[in-house]
């Protein structure tokens, strides 16, 4: 069992209960069904008590001074939700299968981004094991699951927690999440985790009325930022960084996508995701240990490369200006965001070459300048995708990009994203065409759940194009089920054509991403048509011809170039016809 300075610990005669509590100078320890006992105080803001007969179990609570009674907030398990008590759980007991699993190399993954509770009918780790030999057969190298922190209600889209040490307990328990790892790894599929160290949910979140969680030095959207760099900061630093160690150690996860890092504000020496990178990195050994990051500002500062072309610190950051750009190409939607991106295909020409599409330039609807230069790094610094969790939730009625767009557009952004050398990353269902909504929800107490209407209806109001009279309740059972995928839909022409696609990823375009530097992406472009090259491992050349209009449009290049590998539509006499997308491989200079 890997040890941390958070959490119940288990000794020689029993269980070492700790809490640091800096602001009292005394906690007492409630174990069910007994009386309190004091804990013993130390000058350095600790509190612990020995027990000789707690053990697996045992549910426990804190009780404060004042009364308050609190979980542990290294609980490994919320079996009465976050209100209530928290049950020492010895991880160590699990007989893993895949003791010799070192992880998968970063260049071979497929993403697949799910969210337990919806993935399937019943909603838990036992029931999304017996969903793995179809994404095996997909193709798919990752999980990407949706945070998993303990959060307040029956469900949540998973950023409101606020026990991030405990998996929520209506997925199942620990041990049921150590099963599903278990048997993704025997499967050869890789597993990430969302981790939200930015900011905590609003109900449920005691550490502040015992420890300097937070601080007034820094604002984020959720009100005061987290305490990374204040007076008690260390401690604070510590129980984020010891939590995704824990995930990495005991779970025996391959790496993490973290949220909304921009967001993460720290002036210390080191930042706090310096601090992060390093030590996970470390705790992981010679495991395949992958990092990613959702980051508003396109800082292609955390994507930096060494000598050989390993990642310093992130592996990868999630690509929004491609999915803007393939989005527009494939509905024609120009509200909100997207305006941004509309002009000819030169801005989805750019995102493919170079990464960022914004790289210090202004962005209107942003109001000023965003992101660096991003066509120094390679193409596998960034995850691509049509649909993820955001860009669907953060519709008014949560629809995908499916549910409206015309067949022959969906499969022509599809081939781009899926066999450019960028990672791909699919969202639930997306392989078979799936229509559910996926429409934020939450279950938080009646006085919350009247504030997350109003503050959606608010901000769903400020995007042309919606009726704020129409969208979903967010905290509504029916929101919540109407999320679940129906697995009875996915035999489907879509699904034999992702994979297809994937097939020919793996075969074709991965070998050729390992030691493929950056710098090597060129494109041209003119209305709709678009043609793109990067220069991969061994000389290679891939390149991409694509007309995304519904007319026909010349051929941006005087021949095609090398081996076609995959054709979607035709091309006569130098015209592409409307939705071609053309792949193909050569030794050749760049056309």
């Amino acid at each position: 069992m890997t040890k941390t300075m958070f959490g119940p610990a288990f000794t020689e005669d029993g269980v070492l209960f700790r809490l640091w509590a800096p602001l009292h100078e005394s906690v007492s320890l409630k174990i069910e069904g007994s009386d309190p006992r004091p804990m013993q105080a130390a000058e350095d803001g600790w509190h612990k008590c020995a027990v000789a007969n707690a053990g697996p179990g045992t549910q426990y609570r804190f009780i404060l001074p004042d009364g308050l009674q609190i979980p542990d907030p290294a609980s490994r398990f919320q079996p009465q939700d976050v209100h209530g008590p928290s049950e020492v759980v010895d991880l160590s007991a699990y007989r893993w299968k895949t003791g010799d699993w070192t992880g998968r190399p970063w260049e071979e993954m497929v993403i697949y981004e799910l969210h337990i509770g919806c993935f399937t009918p019943q909603g838990t780790f036992r029931a999304a094991i017996e969903r793995l030999d179809h994404l095996r057969e997909l193709g798919v190298a990752a999980l990407q699951i949706m945070p998993l922190s303990d959060f307040p209600g029956r469900y949540n889209w998973g950023y409101d927690g606020v026990l991030p040490y405990a998996p929520d307990s209506s997925y199942g328990r620990p041990e049921d999440l150590m099963a599903l790892v278990d048997a993704a790894h025997e499967r050869g599929i890789s597993v990430f985790l969302d981790a939200v160290y930015n900011h905590f949910g609003p109900d449920g979140n005691y550490i502040p009325s015992y420890a300097p969680l937070f601080t007034d030095h820094h604002k984020t959207p959720w009100g005061h930022g987290i305490n990374y760099d204040g007076d008690g900061s260390e401690m604070i630093r510590e129980f984020v960084i010891e939590n995704a160690i824990y995930w990495i150690s005991e779970f025996r996860l391959d790496g993490f996508r973290f949220d909304a890092v921009h967001a993460i504000m720290d002036d210390s020496s080191e930042h706090l995701l310096h601090a992060l990178a390093r030590r996970v990195r470390a705790a992981a050994g010679g495991r395949h240990v992958h990092l990613i990051v959702e980051n508003e500002e396109n800082d292609s500062d955390l994507l930096k490369r060494d000598a050989d072309g390993e990642a310093r610190l992130f592996n990868a950051q999630w690509n929004d200006d491609l999915h803007h750009a393939l989005h527009i190409a494939a509905t024609g939607e120009t509200f909100g965001y997207y305006a941004d991106y509309v002009s000819d295909a030169g801005k989805l020409g750019r995102a493919l070459a170079e990464g960022f599409v914004f790289q210090g330039e202004h962005m209107p609807y942003r109001g000023g300048s965003r992101g660096k230069p991003s066509g120094h790094l390679p193409s596998t610094a960034f995850v691509s995708f049509i649909q993820n969790h955001d860009q669907i939730g953060n519709r008014a009625l949560g629809d995908r990009i499916m549910a409206s767009s015309p067949t022959n557009a969906i499969k022509a952004v599809t081939s781009i994203y899926l066999l450019a050398p960028e990672i791909p990353m699919l969202f639930m269902g997306e392989e078979w065409g799936a229509r559910e909504p996926f429409p934020f929800f939450c279950d938080f107490n009646e006085d919350l759940n009247e504030k997350v209407r109003k503050g959606r209806r608010e901000e769903l109001s400020r995007l042309p194009g919606f009726d704020v009279d129409e969208h979903l309740d967010p905290t509504a059972p029916s929101t919540f089920a109407a999320a679940k995928l129906d697995w009875s839909k996915r035999a489907s022409e879509m699904l034999e054509f992702y994979k297809t696609l994937l097939d020919l990823r793996h075969r074709r375009i991965v070998p050729l991403l390992k030691g493929a530097r950056g710098g090597n992406g060129v494109y041209r472009s003119a209305g709709a048509t678009l043609a793109v090259d990067w220069v991969l491992a061994g000389d290679r050349r891939l390149h991409l011809d694509a007309n995304l209009g519904g007319e026909a449009a010349p051929l941006l290049r005087r021949r095609q170039e090398g081996e076609t590998i995959f054709r979607l539509g035709g091309s006569d006499g130098g015209q592409l016809a409307p939705w071609t997308v053309i792949w193909s491989i050569s030794r050749e200079g760049l056309a």
